[in-house]
């Protein structure tokens, strides 16, 4: 019962979280051009997965969960894209351009969504401070990502502020591994 819960509630997490990005990206003419920035980012969507992973009871629900938020977040952006609130007009014309606009991130999230889910159950676990650590390195690394493709985030604030998330997350990881003894290892 309590993992179901647990399931429940990060589905219903990363289906917000997918919506809010779509509400974000579009409100730039409200709050500014760094929210188009921020819902551009990728690392926080593999979070979503990770965050999934950590918060199941077993590897293979991990993996599941992880591609099961994946889509949940892809299925609230989509929600959020044809939704009144960003005025949009439901038709299949509208459906079938969403559909094939996001099929490269479904694809992505085929892939990723497992992974990420099945690196937050081994820090969870075991704290494998790889799983943790190539987390925390996308996240920190992703502005880099973008400059070498040629997509770089242009407002300042927004870069920075990942690389800081990453390097606090890369020095949580470092802290929390060397206080983690194993219970079958020496002391």
């Amino acid at each position: 019962m309590r993992a179901m819960r647990r399931g429940l509630l990060a589905i219903t997490f990363a289906t917000a979280f997918g919506a809010a990005d779509q509400f974000l990206g579009a409100r730039a003419w409200f709050v500014g051009s760094w929210a188009i920035e921020v819902s551009l980012l990728s690392a926080p969507w593999l979070l979503v997965a990770f965050f999934a992973g950590w918060s199941q009871p077993t590897a293979r629900r991990a993996v599941i969960f992880g591609f099961s938020c994946t889509l949940a977040a892809l299925a609230g952006y989509s929600a959020m894209t044809l939704s009144p609130i960003e005025g949009a007009l439901v038709s299949v014309h509208e459906v079938r351009g969403l559909l094939v606009g996001q099929g490269a991130y479904v694809v992505g999230g085929l892939l990723t969504g497992p992974l990420f889910g099945w690196f937050g159950y081994r820090w969870r676990t075991r704290r494998d401070w790889r799983s943790a650590l190539a987390a925390a390195l996308i996240v920190c690394c992703e502005p880099l990502a973008h400059a070498a493709v040629g997509t770089s985030v242009s407002f300042r604030g927004v870069w920075a502020a990942e690389v800081v998330v990453g390097l606090v997350m890369v020095l949580y990881v470092v802290a929390a591994t060397r206080h983690h003894r194993p219970a079958d290892g020496p002391r």
